[in-house]
């Protein structure tokens, strides 16, 4: 009898244990995932890498989030600065004007490495709506997934566009994102990280990009493209020379 009661008790306590995995909501995963990648480090450090030959860096000014992508060409070098304020191009120390339409243009290419960089934070920003899909399996592999949209306001020139994370539902780091966007004609993209560090206790990966190799398929469908093999390498998107510092 004493056996019988320890087998339900042993079979009740992993019933519990699985209940409370599949009550995380999106929210509740997120902020476990930007734990295990850095947590408020986020908040209070600025990074620097090298990125296709460009150094990008991120830094507080002032309690605000400035973002900075430098190129050196022989005798000039050429700063973008991105901030909440707008956008700003120095050559060497001066600053010169730069048309509307291509600030525009080079702020959104600032912004979109240095999200990507620091993921998961950026997804506890105050324009991002987050919806658990459940769970789905990805190379062989348990992951929560997670769709994000964006609101008009504070959601950046790109709002409308789509992004699918999948979780470790152990360690709760992001292995794979997703994403569709509607510039250039639109398209669909598929990352999956490789080669996580840490430096200074802040996570970083490398991405192996991926599309579609057929059109007009289903965004939430493309993790089982990737599994089918039905998605193209187009590219590997590295980041060297990793530096942070307290700011």
């Amino acid at each position: 009898m004493q056996r019988i009661f320890l087998l339900l008790f042993v079979l009740l306590s992993i019933a519990c244990k699985e209940t409370s995995k599949e009550e995380l909501t999106a929210q509740e995963i997120v902020d476990k995932s930007i734990a295990a990648s850095g947590g408020v480090l986020y908040n209070d450090h600025g990074t620097s890498f090298i990125f296709r030959d460009k150094e990008y860096v991120s830094r507080n000014e002032n309690g605000k989030r400035v973002f900075k992508r430098i190129s050196r060409l022989d005798s000039v070098t050429i700063t973008d600065v991105k901030k909440d304020t707008g956008f700003e191009r120095y050559m060497n120390d001066s600053l010169v004007a730069v048309p509307d339409s291509m600030a525009v243009k080079y702020a959104n290419s600032i912004n979109s490495v240095h999200y990507f960089v620091r993921l998961p934070f950026g997804l506890n920003d105050a324009a991002v709506n987050k919806e658990l899909l459940g769970k789905e399996s990805v190379g062989g592999k348990e992951y929560y997934k997670i769709k994000v949209t964006f609101d008009q306001q504070g959601g950046g020139d790109d709002f409308e566009d789509t992004y699918l994370y999948w979780f470790d539902t152990e360690s709760f780091k992001p292995d794979y994102l997703a994403y569709d966007f509607h510039v250039d004609g639109g398209g669909q993209r598929f990352r999956k990280a490789y080669n996580e560090r840490y430096v200074d206790s802040i996570r970083f990966v490398d991405y192996e990009n991926y599309k579609p190799k057929t059109k007009d398929s289903d965004i939430l469908e493309i993790a089982k493209l990737y599994d089918k093999g039905e998605l193209e390498l187009l590219s590997k998107i590295e980041i060297m020379d990793i530096k942070v510092r307290n700011d």
